[in-house]
């Protein structure tokens, strides 16, 4: 089979590999559609640790072609989302479902301790338990439930009550699918902040009562001329300047949700005192749980969100390393690799 991988950091190559053979609690993939995140981005870079080579994509959909015998649950021909941790079940934080907290958890492509090949080749070998049924729906709207999953961990995190003020920050795929999660969830007035006009725009069709341009005035200044609070401020962008910013038009008794990747060993400049008597929050996101990943197809086959919108490139295997690029320009949003035939 095909497949694209990193062989070291910066170099993707599309080679052929054996196609993998199911063990008895395993099910065989054939990938229909598999999206293009900042996590693989970072494992292309090398800001993500990972043993080279490896396959990454970690954002896939697609048909079950072969399975274990020990699986009874899915059968050949099943339409199924992937699930890309693998929790150990065992762990405190397994229990509690915060598998995305496992002491001991492995990922299919995506960033972890250990890795193990992902979703960028024709076919993927995945646990039973790591697939949810998408019925009719589209392969490349169900490569959207692993990122949408952990929008809405985010939207859990910030525990918002109906009719609250939200602000993001940065209109990415990540950003306008938070728009559409903190939307579903009750928010009331949402302000999105984007450079980029087209993404401002395609904010302003999903739903942002207010978009900003940043570079026109303090994101506090417009911040203070829409509304009279803001309950959560969300940094979707991944640079601690933007997370101060966030934080620093938090209303109290609000939260900041630090919710894009920031670089390691960056720190930034917190008021302890403001912490306290402003009664404020600020809360880390990472990742998804299975819960989050089985209510975003839920969304996703209610039609409750809009993903077509949000793929603006579909390329083939041998088109990774362009969606690279085009992400280091900041170059339209969501690539979509089909590594089989559409």
């Amino acid at each position: 089979m095909k497949s694209a991988v990193l062989t070291d950091q910066r170099e993707v190559t599309v080679s052929d590999r054996e196609r993998p053979t199911p063990g008895d609690d395993d099910v065989i993939i054939k990938i229909g559609a598999c999206g293009v995140c900042m996590t693989d981005y970072h494992l292309y870079h090398g800001t993500f640790p990972a043993e080279f080579p490896v396959v990454p994509g970690h954002e896939s959909a697609g048909e079950v072609v072969a399975t274990g015998d020990g699986v009874s649950n899915f059968k050949e021909g099943d339409r199924v989302a992937v699930f890309p941790g693998i929790p150990c079940g065992e762990c405190d934080f397994c229990k509690e479902g915060k598998q995305n907290l496992c002491e001991n958890t492995v990922s299919m492509g995506g960033a972890g301790d250990e890795i193990l090949d992902g979703a960028f080749a024709e076919y993927l070998r995945a646990p039973a338990q790591c697939l949810q049924d998408i019925g009719d729906l589209s392969y490349s709207a169900a490569a959207f439930a692993e990122p949408l999953a952990c929008c809405i961990h985010g939207v859990d995190r910030a525990d918002i009550e109906s009719g609250d003020t939200v602000v993001i920050v940065g209109a990415g795929p990540i950003g306008l699918l938070l728009l559409q999660a903190f939307r579903t969830s009750g928010a009331g007035t949402i302000i999105v902040s984007e450079l980029v006009d087209e993404r401002r725009e395609i904010a302003t069709q999903l739903g942002a009562d207010h978009v900003v341009d940043p570079t026109e005035g303090a994101l506090a200044d417009h911040a203070d001329e829409l509304v009279d609070r803001v309950d959560v401020a969300v940094e979707a962008v991944g640079l601690p300047a933007t997370i101060e910013e966030a934080h620093s038009i938090t209303s109290p008794g609000g939260t900041t949700l630090v919710f894009g990747v920031p670089p390691q060993n960056e720190s930034i400049e917190i008021d302890p005192f403001e912490l306290y008597y402003r009664e404020l929050e600020m809360v880390g996101v990472f990742a998804l749980t299975q819960n989050t990943f089985s209510r975003a197809v839920t969304l996703l086959q209610g039609d409750r969100i809009e993903t077509e919108i949000l793929v603006t490139d579909e390329l083939g295997l041998d088109g990774l390393q362009t969606a690279f690029d085009q992400m280091e320009n900041n170059e339209g949003l969501k690539k979509m690799i089909y590594p089989n035939d559409r």
